[in-house]
């Protein structure tokens, strides 16, 4: 019996021990010299890391590529899976030559004024905002690069288009959710880029508050020299939009592309200027049937193209038709 019970008293030290051990695991971190987390801190941070993660999940959110293949698409353009970004959180303003900015999120406004800056891995994100602007701005700058990045509003409006761009190259980039995703001034390049699923709005304070004006590229008279090389520019998913390629610049190239969407698809038009185009050049495209007017070229009654080869459907491989005139 005596030893019966000195088993019994050696079990319970053991299982004492071993609550102990447990307790002491159980302590909180921060516990042994430290004061433990408040529950405000604790829910303080808990609202930054729900905030990380929304952001996080809301950049990997792209649409599944609907390109043809051989053309840009969601896997081909924009920033690379894997690269490091940075949030930056108001508007920004770029007046520094030859500045390079890597691997940024913008949530504001970004406005270039300098020559030579380039983006390079960035997303353009904007904000809440009641003026008609872009998420980027260059108009005003020279010799702007922007490569392998993002254009997508964090606050979709009939106010914000992607990018209002003079003096600069575009290189494998993707638009989608804004109103227009490019308007385009003198010697502009867009080049393997993907503009998709711009945003409608039934009422837009800059069409008289009748529907937004989708563009996936519009060029502006008294420009020139707008070329577009290589890029998909598919608008057939908005809700009735404009045009594709919208121009009244001269000197426009539009070249090996892939386009579909709008009443026509290409709707090249003299009547801002009221005198006709210059260097009219919509050669080796393929075009999609979604236009409301199955019409892949309209051209204004003084507008004419210098080189119009090698346009054909991109389901059958066949010539389109010749283009539609009319004011």
């Amino acid at each position: 019996m005596a030893r019966t019970w000195s088993y019994v008293v050696a079990a319970v030290a053991a299982l004492a021990l071993v609550v102990a051990v447990a307790g002491e695991l159980a302590e909180p971190i921060g516990s042994a010299g430290q004061p433990h987390q408040t529950a405000e801190k604790a829910t303080d941070q808990a609202r930054k890391d729900a905030d990380q993660d929304e952001k996080a999940a809301d950049r990997a959110v792209s649409p599944p590529p609907t390109a043809p293949a051989g053309f840009p698409d969601a896997a081909s353009t924009g920033v690379p899976p894997g690269t490091t970004l940075t949030d930056v959180t108001g508007d920004q303003l770029f007046a520094k030559d030859g500045e390079v900015v890597e691997g940024k999120v913008f949530y504001g406004f970004v406005t270039v004024t300098a020559r030579g800056v380039t983006f390079r891995k960035c997303v353009f994100r904007g904000g809440p905002t009641e003026e008609t602007r872009p998420l980027v701005d260059s108009e005003h700058a020279r010799d702007t690069v922007i490569e392998d990045s993002e254009f997508y509003p964090s606050h979709p409006s009939p106010s914000i288009d992607g990018i209002w761009a003079a003096h600069t190259k575009i290189f494998r980039s993707e638009f989608r959710g804004t109103v227009d995703g490019i308007k385009a001034h003198t010697a502009t390049l867009v080049q393997d880029s993907y503009i998709h699923d711009l945003s409608w709005f039934a009422s837009d304070p800059d069409q008289g508050g009748e529907p937004t004006h989708n563009d996936g590229v519009q060029a502006f008279a008294e420009q020139r020299g707008v070329t577009l090389r290589h890029n998909t520019i598919d608008v057939s998913t908005t809700e009735d939009p404009n045009a594709a390629v919208q121009s009244s610049a001269d000197e426009l190239r539009v070249e090996d592309n892939y386009l579909d969407g709008g009443a026509c698809v290409v709707n090249i038009d003299h009547t801002p200027l009221g005198r006709p185009l210059t260097g009219q050049r919509v050669t080796g495209n393929r075009f999609g049937r979604g236009s409301a007017h199955d019409c892949p070229i309209l051209l204004s009654t003084r507008a004419k193209l210098q080189a119009g080869t090698g346009n054909v459907w991109h389901d059958s491989g066949d010539p389109i038709p010749s283009p539609e005139q009319h004011d």
